[in-house]
């Protein structure tokens, strides 16, 4: 009998490239996670960084080695780099296969041993918004890097002059794989349509801008275009009057193995108080709501140094934008453990006002539903 941690490491395996060596391996290390134990002691004198393959994932682990070798020039350092299954799985829409743990699970397995020709790594680098709100009880957060712009942007296809969603004409097409971001905008433009666009930012790029393209244009993290420096492709920032940005969007997170106190000490020096106030509580409202990246929420939060309070405002919105609930909440915040409780209360006040009920009416099948009917 598999564990409770195995047995969610197992759901996803199936759709693994099984002819690669490497990912045949993992998958062979999923079935048997509940026997895994840490292998050998801790080398102190040397780090391993595990990220995603794609060109954004990489910059974004650089980022957080050189922070690291910023506190500690000494440490030697290596980025080791992994295909997850989300980044294998290209031709289906995201909510069909699984969630967050998409982009985690391959990388959690290096935290606990070496599999298939991968060293054991010591820290993955996410992007906060792709880590699920519970993670394995072999792991933990060790910190949350400072957040880059957390807004969503709209990219025009080259050659077209529209400045603003508002500029679009009837029909458009807009690519996106975020139910979030469709939600929204189904609310706030009716008159636009949605499809599923997949692929790293690159390759959605170069889907928009093809000749052929049926994309008039596309809906980004503004983070991965500025860390990319393709800012100036950005043909306009969604504030919060038209879109409420994903829960821990623009930030980095640092998953690292529970009770490691070397990676722990480090992650100290690292982390960003304000950006972690933030996100703790952004995280910990999803994680009361029981969403996930397939489930329309958003939020935005600013954290006041000055006084200390930290205002969130959040939206909860059915598939089709019909149905949606709002709430605010401005409070002083200095502590993690009173971010996170003020994420709950916030969460439970969107539940108070019907959140809870346009939450346990989106399913699956409803949101192929809408797909399909070419809203998304």
């Amino acid at each position: 009998m598999l564990s409770p941690v195995s047995q969610n490491y197992q759901s996803s395996t199936t759709l693994l490239t099984t002819g690669n060596t490497a990912h045949s391996a993992m998958l062979e290390s999923y079935q048997n996670m509940n026997q895994i134990e840490q292998s050998g002691p801790i080398d102190c004198s040397s780090l391993k960084l595990g990220s995603r393959k794609s060109a954004l994932a990489i910059i974004q682990a650089e980022i957080v080695r050189q922070l690291i070798l910023k506190e500690y020039p000494e440490l030697e350092t290596k980025l080791v780099s992994v295909s997850t299954l989300g980044d294998q799985v290209q031709n289906k829409a995201l909510f069909t296969f699984g969630g967050k743990s998409l982009w985690t699970k391959e990388l959690e397995m290096l935290l606990l041993e070496s599999v298939g020709g991968f060293d054991q790594i010591d820290m993955i680098v996410h992007s906060l918004k792709d880590m699920p709100t519970h993670l394995p009880d072999e792991f933990e957060l060790g910190c949350i890097i400072e957040r880059e712009d957390p807004r969503d942007a709209l990219v025009v296809q080259d050659g077209l002059s529209y400045k603003s969603l508002a500029d679009l004409p009837e029909g458009a097409v807009v690519g996106t794989s975020s139910v979030r971001r469709s939600a929204q905008l189904l609310k706030n433009f009716p008159h636009l349509k949605f499809k599923s666009v997949r692929g790293n930012l690159q390759t959605r790029l170069r889907k928009l801008d093809d000749p052929d393209s049926e994309y008039c244009c596309l809906l980004l993290a503004a983070a991965g275009l500025i860390r990319t420096g393709l800012q100036h492709r950005i043909s306009m920032y969604l504030n919060d009057d038209v879109m409420y940005h994903s829960v821990g969007q623009g930030a980095l997170g640092v998953e690292i193995r529970k009770g490691d106190q070397f990676m722990k000490n480090i992650c100290e020096k690292i982390g960003h108080r304000t950006t972690t106030l933030r996100c703790l509580a952004e995280r910990a409202l999803l994680r009361y709501l029981e969403g996930g990246c397939s489930v329309p929420i958003g939020v935005s939060t600013i954290y006041n140094e000055d006084t200390k309070e930290l205002t969130m405002n959040s939206l909860v919105v059915s598939c089709n934008g019909r149905d949606s609930v709002t709430e605010s909440m401005t409070e002083v915040v200095t502590t993690e453990e009173q971010a996170e409780d003020f994420g709950e209360r916030l969460a439970q006040k969107l539940i108070d006002q019907g959140a809870k009920r346009i939450l346990d009416e989106i399913n699956f099948n409803k949101i192929k539903e809408i797909k399909e009917e070419g809203l998304h």
